[in-house]
């Protein structure tokens, strides 16, 4: 093998060279600082004085606030990802680059998700209080975690999706916003539907399926809900921005 091929199987992979870029622009703009910052006061102010009143060592009112955090802030994560580099037309530029679709949405997807992951992740040393003043139970809270990144990986498809279908920011804010709230809150029509199709309706609340998971009970019918949201608009997307290439 020549030194030349080694050298270029040594190359980083397109995708690889997006979301580090990616993640460059997210901690380079105040915009995510803000959200993250403006997500664990309104977290912190909402969990806190529950804690100290309540005098109970768990996160489950955390957990129970957590589908309406992530259904408002992640589409305030997500709305610059397409929308912005179409309205300055870098996108364009962009996509006469050698790289596929698929490069594009994988890197600015995982750029997006590891950005929402690492605002929730401070949230962590709420546990810490927990040990200091109480004696925890892990497994919803290991539970509620892992539900936590379901949660994400699912909204930030979303999020990526209503970026890709406008140039306008606060649209694409607005589109997720709306998905998101009603998936997370369509569980609450349940009072008012006939018997017959109750069930049908919460399979599609993404908080009941985060609500199974956070009581430390993994179920697989919650995952595949998850997996099959977070793939159904990633592909959604991919779509979008093939349709935008040609």
């Amino acid at each position: 093998m020549s030194d030349k091929s080694v050298k270029n199987n040594k190359q980083p992979k397109p995708f690889a060279i997006i979301l580090k870029r990616e993640l460059k622009s997210y901690f380079t703009s105040p915009v995510a600082y803000i959200v993250m910052v403006i997500f664990l006061v309104i977290a912190g102010l909402l969990y806190f004085p529950f804690f100290f009143l309540d005098g109970v060592a768990n996160m489950r009112q955390f957990f129970s606030f957590l589908p309406l955090y992530v259904s408002c802030f992640v589409p305030a994560l997500t709305m610059r990802v397409y929308a912005e580099e179409k309205r300055v037309g870098s996108f364009e530029t962009l996509m006469t680059l050698p790289v596929t679709e698929y490069d594009v949405q994988a890197g600015k997807y995982l750029a997006s998700l590891a950005t929402t992951l690492i605002m929730i992740a401070p949230t962590i040393l709420y546990v810490l209080t927990l040990e200091i003043f109480g004696s925890p139970e892990y497994g919803p809270i290991i539970g509620g975690y892992i539900g936590t990144i379901f949660l994400c990986a699912a909204f930030v498809s979303i999020g990526c999706f209503a970026s890709a279908v406008t140039n306008n920011q606060i649209v694409a804010f607005f589109v997720g916003l709306i998905i998101c709230l009603v998936l997370t809150f369509i569980d609450t029509l349940m009072i008012i539907m006939p018997a017959g199709v109750v069930n049908f309706v919460s399979y599609f609340s993404s908080r009941t399926h985060f609500n199974s998971i956070a009581k430390g009970v993994i179920d697989t019918r919650d995952i595949i809900y998850f997996l099959s949201l977070t793939a159904l608009f990633y592909v959604l997307t991919i779509k979008v921005i093939k349709k935008t290439r040609e």
